[in-house]
Order: C-alpha cells, then structure tokens, then sequence
C-alpha cells in the first residue's frame, strides 16, 4: 500500500467514525410482525417493546430506523437483517 492510499484509508475511517449512519428498514408484504420483531432482537439487539415500536412505525409509516452508527457498525447488520428477508438498507 502507497503513502496516498494510507492517507485515504485514514481520511475513510475518521470519516465513518464522525459521520452517523443508520439502518433503515422498509415495510414489505412479506413478513409478519412476528419475524421482524425477533430479527430486530437478535441482529440489531434491541428489547422486545423497542423491536415491537419499530415494527409498528414500518408498518404504519413505511419505514423506520432502527440502528445507527458507524458504516463499519452497521453493516454487518444489515446484511443479517437482509439475509433474513427484511428490506434494509444504510444511509
């Protein structure tokens, strides 16, 4: 690795640790309350009343976020959560 892709390396990781991101995941005719709410639980660790909130809010609103963090953080996350069918994404 070069002097300048170091530096752009570098320059990558203070920026993913400043800037926030988050998961948001999207409402879809496929999965039940039920799966999302235990895939919110074991992937992304919340409680059973937070994952059930978020659940509602995807529901009702389309979508919702329900992890934030760095880029790095997340998306390990996210791709659990899209490997378990749920619609996901980082922004």
């Amino acid at each position: 690795m070069n002097t300048k892709e170091k530096i752009l390396e570098k320059t990558l990781k203070d920026v993913d640790l400043v800037h926030e991101n988050e998961i948001i995941v999207y409402n879809d005719d496929v999965n039940t309350f039920e799966h999302v709410i235990n895939t919110l639980v074991k992937v992304c660790d919340h409680t059973a009343e937070q994952a059930e909130q978020c659940s509602l809010i995807i529901h009702y609103k389309g979508k919702c976020s329900v992890k934030s963090g760095s880029y790095s953080d997340l998306k390990t996350m996210c791709s659990k959560l899209l490997d378990k069918g749920l619609s996901a994404e980082i922004i």
